[in-house]
């Protein structure tokens, strides 16, 4: 595996990264009250990238006052579904004209990439808006047929509104920076709510550039807001008594702390959190077909994945042959940064990150675990990691139990006649999992029994823009994506008129 020197970048990308990024707030871009800036860098080097205004919680309060009067006074409130319908979509046709440039950025400030970033992340980014758009002129209540006994003989009209619920913050993780955001923002401006949005402090700088696109496309001042910062912005607008709604989408253990923030005014909180999926491999699956769906399971965005199927279970007929496949395939897998178009496994976003992965290698090997291939830090230049496939693990390693975000896998025999379900069950998470069989019944039955929000059979990391997602137990509340995340944003109003 080996590592070649980054493409020169876009000039209009060069462009960007030329100045201090400012935040985006009421319709304007602006230096951070405290004039402090923070570096964003480049995980496939080490080295700055450019300078980020430095959001923090003055800013958070100027962006939630920018989004209160847009929601409550500004053209926003009286504006019709269809008029927000095109907005949207423009959104969508913008990130498809500047897909390319998007793609660059995010391989730069994430370490992904180039071509995945911009053909999947920024092309389906631009599907969620323009699936969402769709929605504004379709968010509809009902009227219901009461029965009142406590008013004998009485005629009502009762019916009930799907309104917005107002000012929204929304807080996306660095793994997918530009795509978290679309999830977001998309549904919660067809509601018609107001967003604040606050990017992971790894990966500012999309959320910036999309910050463009809604001045481009012609939103009005306050509608969305763009502030970058650390921990202590998301605290100050997961807090804000300003804010009706916090979405928040990264670790277990922040989105607690999420919630914590939000109780001064019982905001509504939806989270989607870490998980410790299960890939589930029968003997009867199509071996080659299994193998290659279940690297790209926990390898996929190099493994820096919540849904990533790390607990890889196979049947103990076919374990040998099936873990060395798997573990042959990851060492022909090409390493490189994310401009280079022929890199199959870019670096982890960041040196701690680095330091994350790397800590549990060395505690798995020391438990006991066998690595098939990889096992440590490739290279000496940016934060790539070999990928890595354990054996000869237990279910009390902290490989086996703990998410990671690298890419690692942890891969168990199982026997067929005990079952797998209490063993694949057996996390605080619940966020997704796999199944590889030739028996759709025995792939049903056991999607039925498994503890998740999505099960994938014959495939994985099968989303679709229509298809709701979160996750059971720790891994989060609500669904985003599909007709679900509309109610993520709305709440209904029932109306009763005595006629």
């Amino acid at each position: 595996m080996t590592v070649v020197a980054e493409q020169s970048v876009s000039a209009r990308v060069r462009e960007f990264l030329a100045g201090t990024k400012l935040l985006y707030i009421d319709g304007e871009f602006v230096d951070a009250s405290s004039g402090r800036t923070f570096v964003t860098y480049d995980p496939a080097t080490g080295e700055r990238l450019t300078d980020v205004a430095h959001g923090e919680a003055a800013d958070i309060d100027r962006a939630v006052r920018a989004a209160r009067r847009a929601f409550d006074e500004g053209p926003w409130a009286s504006m019709k579904p269809n008029e927000r319908e095109r907005l949207i979509w423009r959104v969508g046709d913008l990130l498809t004209e500047r897909a390319a440039e998007f793609g660059q950025l995010e391989a730069l400030d994430n370490g992904k990439s180039a071509a995945i970033a911009s053909a999947v992340d920024t092309a389906w980014a631009a599907d969620v808006f323009r699936y969402y758009a769709g929605w504004a002129t379709k968010i509809e209540g009902s009227t219901v047929n009461v029965s009142m006994p406590f008013a004998p003989g009485g005629q009502f009209h009762a019916y009930t509104l799907r309104e917005p619920i107002g000012v929204c913050g929304l807080i996306v993780p660095w793994n997918f920076p530009l795509l978290m955001a679309s999830w977001k923002l998309a549904p919660a401006l067809a509601a018609g709510n107001t967003v604040i949005l606050k990017p992971a402090e790894q990966t500012p700088l999309t959320a910036l550039l999309l910050a463009e696109i809604f001045e481009e496309a012609g939103f009005p001042p306050g509608v969305v807001n763009v502030v970058p910062g650390f921990g202590d912005a998301g605290a100050a607008l997961s807090a804000h008594d300003d804010v009706d709604k916090i979405a928040f989408t990264g670790s277990t253990e922040v989105g607690k702390k999420i919630v914590d923030a939000a109780k001064g005014n019982l905001k509504k909180v939806t989270l989607e959190l870490g998980g410790k999926s299960p890939n589930i491999v029968f003997a009867d699956a199509d071996f080659d077909v299994a193998v290659q769906g279940s690297l790209n399971a926990w390898l996929f965005n190099h493994g820096q994945c919540c849904v990533a199927g790390t607990r890889l279970y196979v049947e103990n007929s076919i374990f040998e042959r099936f873990t060395e496949a798997v573990a042959e395939a990851a060492s022909r897998v090409k390493i490189g940064p994310g401009l280079d178009p022929t890199t199959e496994l870019g670096p982890l976003v960041s040196q701690e990150q680095l330091d994350r992965v790397t800590g549990y290698l060395r505690d798995g090997l020391a438990d006991g675990a066998r690595a098939l291939t990889g096992g440590k830090r490739w290279g000496e230049t940016g934060y790539f990691v070999e990928p890595t496939v354990l054996v000869d693990v237990e279910p009390e390693f902290s490989v086996v139990r703990e998410e990671i975000f690298g890419p690692v896998v942890a891969a168990m025999p199982f026997d067929a006649d005990d079952g797998i379900v209490t063993a694949a069950n057996d996390s605080i998470y619940g966020l997704a999992a796999g199944i590889w069989t030739r028996d759709i019944s025995k792939a049903h039955r056991t999607a039925r029994l498994l503890k998740a929000g999505s099960v994938w059979i014959n495939q994985y990391n099968g989303f679709d823009t229509a298809m709701p997602f979160g996750g059971y137990k720790q891994s989060g509340w609500g669904r985003e994506l599909g007709a679900a995340a509309i109610d993520l944003y709305t709440q209904t109003k029932a109306v009763n008129v005595a006629l």
